[in-house]
């Protein structure tokens, strides 16, 4: 006759069973300025990175630390990476609200998007910034019109947005004062010197390069 275990004994391998880590790379939040942070909300360490969208040094950084930051920091909640804007001029502004586009799920691939095909956009950015044509002056118009016509539309397409809702994103105040209110305390009250700009805990790091950003974070357990 087949013996009948209890279920209790049944259970309990299952119950000694450890839950799964939490890969914090896939929780990204709005903080209250408007910036996008990725990582674990009660991480030790956070990293706050000023960035701009027309910033070639920025493209550079966002390429070369993307990936280590989340396998070797984020993934397992030791860092937290905050991205805000120190935004340099008219055409930073629409990448950075186009970046925007979908809220903060969306956020880190628009975002990297951006940065990974910026010498592509920038030079028909450049184009566009000599051609001597008529430009809209308002400001909201003139952002759209750099938007289409500068490729960042047609960028934004591929990654499933339609000109309607890229439209609304430029045109949206609550995003617009955000960018601003970052920009503002990038320049003016951090005072960085230049894009890329980091803290760390709210010091401010003395370099923008992945080596010196790399260097001033807490050492990755092997």
């Amino acid at each position: 006759m087949k013996k009948i275990l209890p279920l209790a004994l049944l259970a309990l391998p299952a119950a000694l069973v450890a839950a799964p880590a939490v890969n914090w790379v896939s929780r990204v939040t709005m903080t209250p300025i408007g910036g996008h942070y990725m990582g674990n909300p009660a991480a030790p360490t956070k990293l706050i990175e000023y960035v701009s969208y027309t910033c070639s040094h920025c493209a550079h950084f966002v390429g070369e630390a993307s990936a280590p930051l989340r396998t070797d920091y984020v993934k397992g909640g030791k860092v937290g990476v905050e991205v805000r804007n120190a935004v340099r001029d008219k055409y930073d502004l629409t990448a950075a609200l186009l970046a925007r586009c979908g809220g903060p799920a969306k956020f880190m691939g628009n975002h990297e998007a951006l940065f990974a095909n910026q010498s592509a956009w920038i030079v028909q950015v450049e184009a566009y910034d000599g051609n001597g044509a008529a430009k809209p002056t308002d400001q909201i118009p003139a952002l759209k019109d750099i938007g289409q016509k500068t490729g960042l539309y047609a960028l934004m397409n591929k990654r499933g947005f339609t000109n309607a809702q890229l439209d609304a994103c430029i045109a949206n105040p609550q995003s617009m004062k955000q960018v601003l209110a970052m920009t503002d305390e990038a320049w003016t009250k951090v005072k960085i010197t230049g894009t890329p700009g980091f803290t760390i805990n709210g010091t401010k790091v003395d370099g923008s390069t992945w080596a010196i950003v790399k260097a001033a974070l807490p050492p990755v357990a092997r």
